[in-house]
């Protein structure tokens, strides 16, 4: 007993008696969040590391999607139906920043998990949930694309029913994905080396294998080929158009930058997580290292940073809200924002009195623009030269666009 409770009292002290039962205590807790050994841990100096790069992750993610969303509250030029599939993303995104890493990120700082087994099922559900969520509209979005591209009818600024139909989709295929564990197929639990929380990748009961292998291919799998095949699709579309100019082509080549570099991040991003999963689950009983265990972990995290930047700074209609958002200047007027503007054209006379809109005649008097006056005048115009009687009036073609 006297041993015992000494080198429990000196878990603070720098000798190595210390550290052990600093390493008693956390095994302790981890059996008691996951009721099952702990895997290999890392380093104090690894687990700085993880902490560093978790604060980054989360620091970044929260203020580019934050500004993302105060840029769709001011600008009323992006409230358009394809960026509210962005807003969703963001948003997600955001929560993830929010409710997950912090908690991650003080487990790394302690070395262990802080908040017990039901906050370990809490933070295990709720990113899981939400990084579904982003995959899922990551798809959505891509298909949305392909749709206005190939269907023009599909493509009105003003119809909303499209991108809501998309988003509710999105969250709810989620939560019939992620709602699962807390029933009883499979379970939440410690991941890695045991600092954050998912699925329980390491049980390997038929219970837990045909949960992983349906979440593996129903939310990995299947919107990596809806995107493959969405993308694919528009890129073939573009290429049949034949580039007669550079600008087609440069926008061409834009295009498919953009395209390549979505891919890429996916992969680079939830690949090696599911991959890692795979092997938890199938491998064989041997725990993988704790660096093999945690960087997929970080990597799918940085999604919360690399999805802002694609998805939005790389669009020019974004990049130049966001440039008038700090610079707290109006937006400049381009063909991007065009775009996105319903162009109603009419016809005007260009002699402006008190304010009003007039014609003029071949009198002193002027009469005001009316639809019926503007018929006449077209009337004037088809009519031979001989038949008319005065000059013609003046007419103009005018565009005006939404701010």
């Amino acid at each position: 007993m006297i041993d015992s409770n000494v080198s429990i009292t000196c878990a603070h002290c720098p000798a190595v008696g210390g550290a052990a039962a600093v390493v008693v205590v956390n095994t302790a807790k981890y059996e008691e969040v996951s009721g099952s050994p702990p895997p290999p841990t890392l380093s104090p100096t690894g687990h700085l590391l993880v902490a560093v790069c978790l604060g980054l992750i989360g620091t970044l993610g929260f203020l580019c999607n934050l500004v993302v969303l105060a840029m769709f509250l001011r600008y009323r030029a992006l409230r358009t139906p394809m960026n509210l599939m962005l807003v969703s993303i963001s948003l997600s995104d955001l929560l993830v920043s929010v409710l997950g890493t912090p908690f991650s990120f003080a487990a790394s700082i302690h070395g262990r998990w802080l908040i017990g087994r039901a906050g370990c099922v809490w933070y295990g559900f709720v990113n899981a949930c939400l990084g579904i969520v982003s995959l899922i509209s990551l798809a959505v979005l891509s298909y949305e694309r392909y749709c206005t591209i190939m269907v023009p009818n599909m493509a009105d600024g003003r119809n909303f029913r499209p991108a809501l139909g998309g988003i509710c989709f999105s969250w709810f295929y989620s939560m019939a994905w992620t709602v699962p564990p807390l029933l009883g197929w499979s379970r939440y639990g410690p991941e890695g080396p045991g600092t954050t929380c998912s699925v329980d990748w390491r049980s390997q009961t038929a219970n837990n294998v045909s949960y992983v292998v349906c979440l593996f291919a129903f939310c990995l799998v299947l919107p990596f080929g809806v995107i493959v095949f969405s993308y694919g699709k528009l890129l073939h579309a573009i290429r049949q158009v034949r580039a007669n100019s550079v600008a087609t082509r440069r926008r061409e080549q834009r295009v498919l930058l953009m395209v390549v570099t979505m891919v890429v991040c996916y992969l680079v991003c939830w690949l090696p997580y599911g991959v890692v999963a795979l092997m938890a689950t199938f491998g064989s009983e041997e725990p993988l290292s704790p660096e093999a265990s945690i960087m997929p972990s970080l990597l799918a995290k940085s999604s919360t940073v690399v999805n802002p930047f694609i998805y939005i700074f790389m669009n020019k209609q974004f990049y130049r809200c966001f440039r008038a958002f700090f610079r707290c200047s109006a937006v400049e007027r381009g063909s991007t924002l065009k775009t996105f503007s319903r162009v109603t054209k009419m016809l005007r006379s260009v002699q402006p009195e008190l304010g009003d809109r007039h014609v003029s005649a071949p009198a002193a008097s002027s009469a005001q623009v009316t639809p019926q006056s503007v018929h006449r005048s077209s009337e004037l115009d088809s009519r031979p030269p001989g038949l008319t009687n005065g000059p013609k009036p003046k007419l103009t073609l005018v565009a005006h666009y939404r701010e």
